[in-house]
């Protein structure tokens, strides 16, 4: 009896609005209307059309957005930096019922402690990072890391439900708290950073004598690194464990520390890009 209770209740469709529908949002919610949930949702551009396309409907306006429907769970895919400016404009009074809000930014700690803040202590917090996108899971989530932790979470169905998401689509599932994933991801995000701000202020171009291994160096300039310094000059403001490996190499006033640090991870991670694409 049980048994079939669960079954059903991981089964049932979810409503879920979504405020910030930019692209990393819309390819969650591919997913999720796949899953047969539904979905509705607001941001600061209008994405009326793409909305009708998909099968969600969209609200310019946050007032009727939140006052169209009982919502189970509100998905916060916002900017790092406008994050206390969205929720501070949310009417939470129009909320119908208890609610899970969830949020999938690259840092943790720092929306973890605003939605503690500024969400009202009846809402249940579920702090998420997907660690992939529309690139490494255009073929599927198969194997793909989805890092949670349960801030405050009392109606257990429902947080159950959702991270069913990501876990049937074969998601790798890590709970963690919020702390530690900054901590862990601060390493990975402070070298992708060094090495593509590095190869940017390079100014590399191609040349008629290029070799493959150059090639591939011209490739990550013009089509990665300036996404890479964009996402993570965003991510340094709120990762404080970013800013301290970045202090690290500011000790030096006159810069030659840094310079040597900079070389030899250049110089250690490089020819293991090139390897691996090539």
């Amino acid at each position: 009896m049980n048994e079939t209770n669960d079954v059903f209740s991981s089964s049932t469709p979810l409503n879920i609005g979504i405020i910030g529908f930019g692209p990393f949002a819309q390819f969650l919610a591919k997913t999720m209307i796949k899953q047969g949930h539904i979905l509705f949702a607001t941001s600061r551009s209008d994405h009326s059309q793409l909305c009708s396309q998909l099968g969600v409907k969209f609200f310019k306006e946050m007032d009727p957005f939140l006052d169209s429907n009982n919502y189970d769970v509100i998905l916060i895919s916002t900017s790092i930096l406008s994050l206390s400016q969205v929720l501070s404009s949310i009417p939470f009074h129009l909320l119908r019922q208890r609610t899970l809000f969830v949020d999938v930014l690259s840092v943790k700690e720092y929306p973890r402690q605003l939605l503690l803040q500024v969400l009202p202590e009846e809402t249940d917090v579920l702090c998420t990072h997907p660690m992939f996108g529309p690139e490494s899971g255009k073929n599927g989530w198969e194997g793909l890391a989805f890092m949670y932790e349960k801030v405050r979470i009392r109606n257990e169905d429902t947080c159950s439900r959702f991270l069913q998401i990501f876990r049937s689509e074969g998601c790798r599932m890590v709970e963690m708290p919020c702390e530690e994933h900054d901590r862990q991801a601060a390493r990975s995000q402070f070298l992708t950073h060094t090495i593509g701000r590095v190869l940017a202020e390079m100014d590399i171009k191609s040349t008629s004598m290029d070799t493959k291994g150059f090639e591939t160096l011209v490739y990550l300039v013009c089509e990665e690194a300036i996404l890479v310094i964009s996402y993570c000059s965003f991510s340094t403001k709120k990762n404080i464990y970013i800013k301290k490996k970045r202090n690290m190499l500011c000790r030096d006033n006159h810069g030659y520390a840094s310079s040597v640090l900079l070389l030899c991870f250049v110089g250690m991670l490089i020819p293991q890009i090139c390897c691996n694409i090539l």
